[in-house]
């Protein structure tokens, strides 16, 4: 049986190119609805070379929350628009995507 980090990673390779989830979706699909947040943590543990698409994980809100060294909000924003996912920067500084457009529908 895989452990919870290897079935969020997993299942985030499923987010197909140029979509989004969100950490609760995630944690939902792999059976822990209630485990965004060690989500966020599972993508945080990466290494900066990883072939994992952590950058189509963003908040509820539609938000690029992340506040890691390594996978930075400017990395994630950049990784996304190259996908061709719009961002759009809002006053308070947070990059933000329409998850009504981008947001990754499972069957």
């Amino acid at each position: 049986m895989a452990n919870f980090f290897e079935c969020v990673y997993k299942c985030v390779n499923k987010i197909p190119r140029g979509q989004v989830a969100t950490y609760g979706q995630i944690a939902a699909l792999i059976g822990s609805p209630r485990a965004a947040r060690q989500v966020g943590w599972a993508l945080h543990q990466l290494p900066a070379d990883t072939t994992i698409p952590w950058h189509r994980v963003i908040n509820r809100f539609g938000e690029i929350s992340t506040t890691c060294d390594t996978h930075t909000a400017e990395l994630q924003k950049i990784l996304l628009q190259k996908e061709g996912v719009r961002t759009t920067k809002r006053k308070d500084g947070l990059w933000w995507i329409n998850l009504e457009k981008y947001q990754w529908t499972t069957p």
